[in-house]
């Protein structure tokens, strides 16, 4: 479950030519982030027990901005504490010296917190349903054709309510079963060519099956 979900986008300036954006470095972003969560930690716990977590979203958004504007952030339900914050790169190899930097430099986890410095997997991704508008389409339901070349996977996705959706809504179920399956580190990391396809082909595998193969991986890159 995600409260919130937003890049950390600044507000334009109403000139032609913008001035100069002063990036810190990575590591002292990091070390002023956490000196400002723990401060505002009061207000973002009162918040969330009141379930109201958009009181905070403007400033924990600041908070994350001042590490990079171009970071993405969310506050979701943790998999080992209550609540977890996420800051993630979505991968841009110009960011990720900023998501490492504030990830070193985070406390430990404890029973109510826990961070990412991308976006992790769920436990069991057939456990969960989205909603498209009036459709609910579970995931349970998708089926994938997974071919490895070059260390990459290309991944052909198919599920039986593709036939009721129209082309971003398609897209939309192609992609997300796979990020919240791997995880957006891996999925970056070991995704190659991703289709849609409109027939369930054969030889097709559950989306477990499908994580499975793909940290194996890992274990034998060969």
């Amino acid at each position: 479950m995600s409260w919130f979900r937003r890049r950390t986008e600044p507000v334009p300036e109403p000139v032609s030519v913008p001035e100069p954006v002063h990036l810190p470095n990575p590591d002292e972003a990091a070390v002023a982030f956490w000196q400002a969560w723990f401060e505002l930690l009061p207000t973002v716990s009162a918040a969330l027990g009141d379930g109201e977590p958009h009181r905070v979203e403007g400033e924990i958004g600041a908070l994350v901005a001042g590490i990079h504007p171009d970071l993405e952030f969310s506050l979701e339900r943790g998999h080992r504490a209550i609540y977890a914050l996420v800051i993630t790169s979505q991968e841009d190899p110009k960011l990720r010296p900023y998501t490492d930097a504030w990830i070193k430099a985070a406390p430990s986890e404890d029973m109510i917190w826990e961070y990412h410095d991308s976006v992790p997997p769920v436990p069991d991704p057939t456990q969960v349903t989205i909603n498209l508008g009036a459709r609910r389409i579970r995931l349970a339901d998708v089926r994938v054709v997974a071919q490895v070349s070059d260390g990459l996977v290309d991944v052909a996705v198919y599920h039986p309510e593709f036939t009721n959706l129209d082309d971003a809504a398609r897209q939309t179920m192609t992609f997300l079963p796979l990020d919240v399956t791997l995880g957006e580190r891996l999925a970056g990391e070991r995704l190659g060519r991703v289709e849609t396809a409109s027939t369930e082909p054969e030889g097709t595998i559950g989306l477990l099956e499908f994580r499975d193969l793909v940290r194996a991986m890992l274990e034998d890159p060969s």
